[in-house]
């Protein structure tokens, strides 16, 4: 049965289609031929525009004061919306920079800035690359064949960020296990809960791990990313509590879920496409387009919102204020226009316009650490690695937000 455009605008808020991507990919390729500005009304949301093409994309992420990441920064149901308006006005809200617009958005954002410059990333970069090791030297061990995402993927990444917070090694089990269900909230294998409240819990275990977080850093500060939040001062004293649990929050689950979503995505990619996977063992040089080609692959971040605050216009469709913009990155990155034949993974693609970690002043603050850390783990793995192939039936996380693959079952044979 041929889809409907009124049908492809509704799968974008149907989590189980990010864990279908033939049928995502139908219904963006759709949209973008005949719709690209898309009037979407679901029975569970709040009307809303998406916006597939990349041109259209590039040109909201452009105009930040006349789209708004407030009051709807992402796609969430009505009910979800209502009840953070009601946390909100309770003064219990998570105010990430996701969150935020300018002013507010530039200050709270330097905060942790210095951590993510060249810098900064230089003096991580041996151990980034000890860890890539240990973590290609724990695939040998586990004798062949693992659960690639459960077992390297979903740690490598976590360990390098919480390390770069200063949390002990001890905690990171309980904040893999909160980001998973924070994040794969709309999947039934990950979830913690169906209702908005038990959702909720996620969150409010989060606000209490960094409080007390936040009160021992401000009594003993120790050089650490989670030190520099705690006690950075605007406007002459500290951050709120809930502002700085929201920092927290974003650094320590996008932080680590996005790049280990990429690092998953690119050897699958990489196991489907052996002739990529040969080109890029044969010469290591294209292992930096390779990265990009694994980052604009997968688009963890599949759709950020934005509200305009004035009558305009999109692509030539009239947007009135207050109307609220989806911004389809899996379908700006599959854009025939930007993209040569955008549905052939590619490892010397180039260039690479791909708008997986955003574009203007929301681009993505840990953009250089998540190539940083993907391409030690490939550096390291792909030199060892003899052969691969899949050992069961890959499986996405279904989710409206961020996410990619669940598991990744291979079989495999390393060099020492």
């Amino acid at each position: 049965m041929t889809m409907t455009v009124t049908e492809a605008g509704l799968t974008l808020t149907d989590p189980a289609a990010y864990a279908d991507e033939t049928r995502l990919h139908e219904a963006l390729t759709l949209l973008r031929r005949t719709d690209p500005v898309h009037r979407v009304e679901p029975e569970d949301y709040r009307p809303f525009w998406a916006v597939t093409r990349h041109a259209d994309v590039m040109e909201i992420e452009r105009n930040n004061r006349l789209f708004v990441s407030g009051p709807r920064p992402m796609l969430v149901p009505a009910e979800m919306e209502a009840q953070q308006q009601q946390s909100e006005a309770e003064g219990l809200v998570l105010r990430t920079l996701v969150h935020m617009d300018d002013p507010e958005h530039r200050v709270i954002r330097a905060i942790g800035a210095d951590w993510f410059k060249p810098k900064a990333m230089h003096a991580m970069q041996q151990r980034v690359n000890e860890l890539a090791r240990g973590y290609v030297d724990r695939m040998a061990e586990l004798g062949g064949e693992c659960d690639f995402v459960q077992q390297v993927a979903a740690h490598y990444p976590l360990y390098v960020i919480l390390s770069l917070l200063g949390l002990p090694e001890s905690d990171f089990p309980r904040m893999l296990w909160l980001t998973q269900q924070m994040f794969g909230g709309e999947d039934p294998e990950l979830q913690r809960g169906t209702t908005p409240d038990e959702r909720m819990q996620t969150l409010l275990d989060f606000f209490e791990y960094f409080q007390k977080l936040t009160a021992a850093r401000r009594a003993h500060p120790t050089g650490d990313l989670a030190s520099t939040i705690a006690n950075a001062r605007v406007d002459g004293g500290h951050l709120t509590d809930f502002d700085a649990i929201s920092y927290y929050i974003i650094i320590a689950t996008a932080g680590h879920d996005t790049t280990s979503s990429t690092i998953a995505g690119g050897l699958h990619a990489l196991i489907e496409n052996p002739g990529e996977l040969a080109r890029l063992r044969d010469d290591p040089a294209l292992l930096p387009t390779a990265l990009d080609e694994m980052i604009r692959w997968v688009t963890p971040v599949k759709q950020f919102m934005r509200t305009a605050t004035a009558d305009t216009k999109v692509g030539g469709v009239p947007i009135p204020e207050g109307d609220s913009v989806l911004l389809s990155y899996p379908s700006a990155n599959r854009d025939e226009d930007i993209f040569s034949d955008p549905f052939r993974f590619d490892v010397g693609r180039d260039p690479n316009k791909h708008l997986a970690f955003g574009f203007g002043v929301h681009f993505c603050l840990g953009a250089a650490l998540a190539r940083m850390e993907t391409r030690a783990l490939f550096a390291e793995l792909l030199p060892r690695l003899t052969d691969i192939e899949l050992a069961g039936t890959p499986q996405w996380v279904a989710t409206t937000f961020v996410g990619g693959l669940k598991h990744l079952p291979i079989r495999y044979s390393l060099k020492g």
